[in-house]
């Protein structure tokens, strides 16, 4: 699996076992649904139809740190082996800080249970915080993990790819299309379809981004990402889904796929990111089960 080494001080041990207890490796059996589609009014100020689709993708990251706060909700649907397991994620994210706070939901396990309690993500640049994910640790203590030691560098490790990261990626955007317009949510939208490259996308990211990015394009076993983005008249993403592929690990390594898909709306949304204190910050080792 791409997601078990970790480095982070004296948290890493902690880490690995987060990795191995796995946010995306959830119990095979499990069932979950994706996130539905949300949005605000555009106001049409450009019709990026227009526009060749490299220059509309190569700057909707830029486009989205202009507009600041947003709405967001995530789903992360993992395929390894004939099982599927979704997991859903909701909350605000600010795109100039590049900064935000998302619960999220596991699904429930093959023997039904749904006793889960929702983890609560915080996402900063270059670091991943995490409550309620791991047993043995403190109800009162966040996990930390270094997102730039991530192999994935939090494309998938958190069950939720960061919004930054998703946008940046399509910087890396090739052999795009045009697949014409639609709506979303009573917004209208413009439909592109492309493979980014990781490698190409970390050379062309946000200097908060580029450490994430660059970690993924040497971890991933394939720097080609299909995608699927969704832009509104004023080039601000709406929705983007990719699809992520790499070789499990273990004694049956196998081809896992995962479907990440991130919709944003409510732009403009008041977003509070406030990061825990070192004191708050659990270092020990987090058992798994």
């Amino acid at each position: 699996m791409v997601v078990q080494q970790y480095r982070d001080g004296g948290g890493a041990r902690a880490a690995r076992a987060l990795a191995v207890a796995g946010v995306i490796a959830v119990t095979a059996g499990c069932v979950g649904g994706g996130g539905g589609d949300g949005g605000s009014d555009g106001s049409g100020q450009r019709a990026v139809a227009a526009e060749r689709p490299l220059d509309v993708l190569g700057r909707a990251a830029g486009v989205l740190a202009e507009a600041g706060g947003v709405e967001a909700r995530t789903s992360m649907e993992t395929a390894a082996g004939g099982t599927r397991v979704t997991i859903r994620g909701e909350g605000t994210y600010d795109f100039r800080k590049q900064m935000g706070r998302l619960k999220v939901v596991l699904p429930t396990d093959a023997a039904g249970a749904d006793d889960r309690r929702p983890i609560t993500e915080l996402l900063a640049p270059g670091a991943l915080y995490m409550k309620n994910r791991g047993a043995g640790v403190p109800d009162d203590k966040w996990v930390r993990i270094d997102t730039t030691a991530l192999e994935d560098g939090n494309l998938v490790t958190g069950g939720v790819t960061d919004p930054m990261a998703a946008a940046e990626l399509l910087r890396g955007a090739g052999d795009v299309t045009y697949e014409g317009k639609s709506e979303l949510a009573g917004v209208t939208v413009h439909h592109y379809r492309g493979v980014a490259d990781l490698n190409r996308a970390a050379r062309a990211a946000s200097p908060l981004s580029r450490g994430a990015l660059s970690a993924a394009a040497k971890g991933f076993s394939k720097d080609a990402v299909p995608f699927d983005a969704y832009l509104d008249e004023e080039g601000r993403l709406r929705k983007v889904r990719h699809r992520f592929s790499f070789a499990s690990e273990g004694r049956e390594a196998a081809e896992v796929t995962v479907v990440s898909t991130l919709l944003l709306y409510g732009f403009g949304a008041p977003v509070t990111v406030r990061l825990p204190d070192e004191d708050d910050i659990y270092t020990g080792e987090i058992r798994q089960g």
